[in-house]
């Protein structure tokens, strides 16, 4: 086999065809089982039976909205077999078979299915993409040796969905076209290197998927197969059908591909273990952990790498996985860290890890690395610091999240609400060590207040001393607060060139009452300058608190 061959991609299609039907059939099992243990001691277990069988046979179908009629979007077997056809009218489909079972659509349903059983196929490889509406693509490219080969990987994979009660059909070969072709016509096909135009040659040119308007131009041209469109030239199909139908045409033949688009980037870094028998225990877990975290530190180790995003990946025998994330604000370069990680991480869940009847599999990856730089730590304490701070910085936020754990920098910008950004701690701790903050004049009150409002609160202000001037009261809260003492104005103009002049002018004032609490007030826009009602004349600006002073 030569050199190129060997690089050549592998590409398995996987094609649920009747995905909408199956979800469907899946609840009602789960909720019938439910309702035969409630109400057993109720109905007659035989005549509970022969019910569930006549509805078990009954042609089912599910239809969607389209340009005002239904029309059928799915289809059991049963349903095919009396002549029912996607796209067909549902009024006409009653009358060929009144005895149908309809369901209406549900895309988002179907596409969330679709998610978790491509999650599920991350088993097999990393690298799986989304075909819509019902299909997936894995790249199985240098990986179905682990699986015992292609035919292995394929009869394992089909087998393994089927008994979750879905109807699949796969193939592969050398390009994701050509698979995706071969699923709709031939499925289990396994394709040689090279023979991809061989494979296809004899199946309905409605197998390429394109477009109704293409299909029934090559059929009224006489080109009824794959391989009649093959015997004519490539200009000449170009310049009938156009150049998008030409490139997907030479991709189903294998020449050249367009690239697969996964779900998720590729982790820097993968270690995962496989069972024969499931682990249920929180012991044979954190050990699973525990020993991938060793074989992935050591890894990174070699080139001198540390995790920054770790995700632990928890595959159940039913199909349903489960991934843990974590994050760091330093390289990880130690097992022990990440062993304590994500063990703070699992003892945090609002949701439980549920084994269920067991993992088969368990994954570590590192998502996001970066180089490790080394320092000085014996004799910088300044260094150890940090790590300590930098460590339990980690530690919370596996707890309670990263998003939850922020340090403060400053911004740029006189506009009060923005001139502090909070940013997750993790991954700015650095900047907010070295972030300098104006200082405050000594023997001065300070001119913010220690609580800011995310939104200033508007106040009743009934007059003020001047135009310009602060009130003499003001209700804030149901509460009347009388003015004895005031500091200001100070005028701070928006930034025009962000607000598109929409914000108005505010002049600002510290104000305490007679209680002794003190309020940041201010005054949105200007008399007789920028308060206007439709009609253009002038009207009275608002009110607003904005903070409060200690």
């Amino acid at each position: 086999m030569s050199a190129s061959s060997l690089n050549r991609r592998r590409i398995l299609s996987l094609w649920l065809p009747r995905l909408p039907i199956d979800r469907i059939q899946r609840f009602l099992q789960v909720s019938s089982g439910a309702q035969g243990k409630a109400f057993s001691s109720e109905v007659d277990a035989g005549s509970r039976e022969e019910n569930a069988s006549r509805q078990k046979d009954a042609p089912t179908i599910v239809v969607i909205k389209d340009n005002n009629a239904l029309v059928i979007h799915a289809l059991d077997e049963a349903a095919e077999r009396l002549g029912l056809h996607i796209g067909q009218p549902l009024a006409n489909a009653r009358a060929m078979c009144p005895d149908l079972r309809v369901f209406d659509a549900d895309v988002a349903t179907d596409a969330k299915t679709l998610s978790d059983i491509a999650d599920w196929c991350d088993r097999f490889t990393p690298l799986v993409a989304l075909d819509p509406p019902h299909g997936l693509f894995l790249d199985i490219t240098g990986c179905a040796h682990l699986f015992g080969g292609e035919a292995a990987l394929l009869k394992t994979l089909v087998r393994a969905l089927a008994r979750q009660g879905f109807a699949v059909s796969a193939a592969i070969a050398g390009t994701s076209v050509c698979a995706r072709t071969l699923t709709r016509q031939a499925s289990g096909t396994i394709v040689a290197d090279g023979g991809e135009a061989a494979a296809i040659s004899r199946l309905p040119v409605s197998a390429l998927g394109a477009s109704e308007a293409i299909t029934t131009g090559l059929r009224r041209a006489g080109l009824k197969t794959i391989g009649d469109v093959a015997s004519r030239s490539s200009h000449e199909i170009t310049a009938r059908f156009g150049a998008r139908f030409s490139t997907l045409f030479a991709h189903a033949l294998g020449q050249g591909d367009a690239p697969i688009n996964p779900r998720k980037p590729l982790p820097d870094y993968i270690v995962e273990k496989r069972f024969a028998e499931p682990i249920a225990t929180d012991t044979m877990i954190a050990m699973t952990l525990s020993r991938l975290a060793d074989t992935l530190i050591a890894s990174m180790e070699k080139q001198g790498k540390g995790a920054r995003r770790l995700e632990a990946a928890f595959f159940r025998t039913d199909g349903v996985v489960r991934a843990i994330v974590v994050e760091t604000g330093r390289p990880v370069t130690r097992s022990a860290v990440v062993d304590r990680l994500f063990r703070e991480r699992l003892d945090a869940l609002a949701d439980p890890l549920d084994p269920g009847f067991g993992f088969d599999m368990v994954r570590l990856s590192a998502s996001r690395t970066e180089i490790v730089v080394q320092e000085q730590r014996d004799l910088d304490a300044h260094v150890h610091d940090n790590d300590e701070l930098t460590a339990l910085i980690d530690r919370i936020a596996a707890r309670i999240g990263g998003k939850r754990v922020v340090v403060h920098l400053p911004q740029d910008t006189h506009i009060p609400e923005c001139a502090v950004l909070a940013a997750p701690a993790q991954h700015h701790l650095a900047a907010a060590m070295q972030a300098e903050w104006p200082a405050r004049a000594q023997s001065e009150p300070p001119l913010r207040p220690l609580r800011l409002f995310d939104r200033p609160e508007p106040i009743k202000v009934p007059f003020a001393t001047v135009p310009d001037g602060p009130p003499h009261q003001f209700t804030w809260r149901r509460a009347l607060h009388a003015v004895v003492r005031v500091e200001g104005p100070e005028r701070i103009a928006m930034e025009w060139w962000r607000q598109d002049g929409k914000q108005l002018t505010r002049d600002y004032f510290r104000i305490e009452d007679a209680e002794g609490l003190r309020f940041w007030i201010f005054r949105d826009g200007l008399y007789e300058g920028e308060c206007f009602d439709d009609d253009g004349k002038p009207v009275p600006p608002g009110w607003y608190v904005h903070g409060l002073f200690a």
